[in-house]
């Protein structure tokens, strides 16, 4: 049987859209094929959209998080307290918790975790900038970190480099609760 062929624009459609996370070929090309079917009502809005976000996203320069504006709207806003710093691996981490609403404070995201295996060190991941923000008014820094092996050796290594500022560091609780 013949594989069926379509037109390079919509093999790169496709072949973008496979890059996505949680796409794979197959469904990136029924994702392709569902745009190009709602051309009028879903392909050229979301072309639009991404056009104006590839040219006015920016990355905040102080938090690192995604927003139109630097410093971002988080930075900017004046009810967060300026005595607490959370750390979170990524920009969708910071939107999970503030989608939580459970805490109404400074943010940092570091753009990854320590994996030495994956070639990430200290280096490629926003640590300077955490540690030059951990200074008065900053009083306390918690780690919103993932569970992995990754996630509590970025942890470890983040109390070691903020052992001499003169802050707290604390970490989210996880377990279960006995009692």
């Amino acid at each position: 049987m013949s594989k069926a062929t379509t037109g390079p624009e919509i093999e790169r459609l496709v072949q973008l859209l496979a890059r996505l996370p949680g796409l794979g070929p197959r469904s990136a090309r029924k994702a392709a094929l569902a745009l190009i079917k709602r051309r009028s009502d879903l392909l050229e809005p979301l072309a639009a959209a991404m056009a104006v976000a590839a040219e006015k996203i920016v990355i905040c320069a102080a938090c690192a998080n995604v927003d139109t504006i630097s410093p971002c709207t988080i930075c900017q806003d004046p009810k967060r307290d300026p005595t607490l710093i959370v750390v979170v691996e990524e920009v969708g981490d910071l939107w999970a918790l503030e989608r939580a609403g459970v805490v109404s404070a400074r943010s940092h995201v570091l753009g990854g975790h320590l994996s030495p295996l994956d070639g990430i060190g200290p280096e490629k991941l926003n640590l300077d900038g955490l540690i030059a923000r951990a200074r008065p008014p900053v009083q306390e820094v918690l780690l919103a970190l993932s569970a992995t092996v990754e996630g509590q050796s970025t942890a470890h290594y983040l109390r070691d480099q903020l052992g001499a500022a003169a802050v707290t560091v604390s970490q989210l609780a996880r377990g279960i609760p006995v009692g």
